[in-house]
């Protein structure tokens, strides 16, 4: 519940969904009660001047207890996660910061009695195996990259904490998550980034999967949205904690390439897949999402049409004023 969380950290708060999760729960819950963290500064970056900001490497315990015991800290909103395509790069780091980092998390909530932690999944969870249209929330979860393999640990490990030593660990599937404020970091689900952009930029893009690759995403208000839903909702009515499933569109690279050209008739593009190719295709096309929706009552605002319509407006903005990439490199 909301009273609940009085001094919040945020780990990679200079993310993609990090830097504008840590200012919407800036905005809810007090600038001064919402400590941001990241292994990276952006000193002219607005989750660094609006309120406390530290460096902060989740491998190493010792710098999350100085900033716990320091701020009073109750609930952790763990975001620092190396992803999908940068972590077929480089695997090994992938498994130290996605599960030793997670690791680190969830003792320092059961060693200084922490009324939360939320600890994001990804579809990234689900594998080959798994059925791709209408993915189940309960289902096989057996993924082909390490990525979702530490994706698929750090649930276990949060429901395991919950069962062991009665933490309140929740934690959500995102999809693939578009941004107008803030650039993808390494996922495979960049292109719906990246081609708004370009689109604007160039008036071209190059996707780097197949045109009919159709994959679940999000429109990040919709992703700040459930993360914080969840955050507050009411324990005793989850009976899952560290897994739920949230929908909100699934389209095609087409299909989005065509929604573009509605706005911008001389936007022009091709498709070049690439390694994230097979990434892409062992991912759901479509997830069911209604056990999010009955236990705590998850319901999306954004579509497809109305998302790039929004994106369009927000980037070509920002590009009159000659700023399209500033601060969010």
């Amino acid at each position: 519940m909301k009273g609940e969380m009085k001094n919040i950290l945020v780990t990679g708060a200079l993310g993609q969904i990090g830097s504008e999760l840590t200012m919407a729960l800036r905005e809810r819950y007090g600038a001064e009660n919402v400590v941001a963290a990241d292994i990276r500064e952006i000193p002219d970056s607005e989750v660094v001047q609006s309120g406390p900001f530290y460096y902060v490497d989740v491998t190493q315990r010792a710098s999350l207890d100085v900033i716990i015991r320091k701020h009073k800290i109750d609930t952790i909103f763990h975001m620092a996660a190396i992803l999908s395509a940068t972590g077929e790069k480089n695997p090994q780091k992938c498994w130290e910061v996605n599960v030793g980092g997670t690791l680190n998390v969830l003792n320092a909530a059961v060693d200084y009695k922490l009324t939360r932690v939320i600890i994001p999944s990804s579809i990234a969870a689900f594998g080959p195996d798994t059925p791709k249209e209408n993915t189940p929330n309960d289902t096989i979860l057996r993924p082909t990259t390490m990525y979702g393999i530490t994706k698929v640990v750090g649930e276990r490990l949060g429901d395991y904490y919950v069962l062991k030593y009665g933490v309140d660990v929740r934690g959500l599937r995102y999809p693939g998550i578009i941004s107008a404020e803030t650039l993808p970091g390494g996922g495979t689900t960049d292109y719906a980034v990246e081609v708004f952009y370009k689109a604007i930029e160039e008036g071209r893009y190059t996707f780097f999967v197949r045109p009919d690759t159709r994959l679940p995403m999000m429109y990040m208000p919709d992703c700040i949205k459930a993360t914080i839903q969840l955050a507050e909702a009411d324990f005793s009515r989850l009976k899952h904690h560290c897994d739920f499933n949230v929908g909100s569109m699934s389209f095609s690279a087409g299909e989005l390439a065509e929604e573009i050209k509605k706005h911008i008739p001389n936007f022009e593009y091709d498709f070049k897949p690439d390694y994230r190719q097979e990434i892409a295709d062992s991912w759901p096309r479509s997830v069911d999402d209604s056990v999010a929706r009955e236990e705590w009552g998850w319901q999306p605002e954004w579509d497809l049409a109305r998302m790039t319509k929004d994106m369009l407006k927000k980037l070509r903005k920002r590009y009159e004023e000659g700023n399209l990439y500033k601060g969010r490199k």
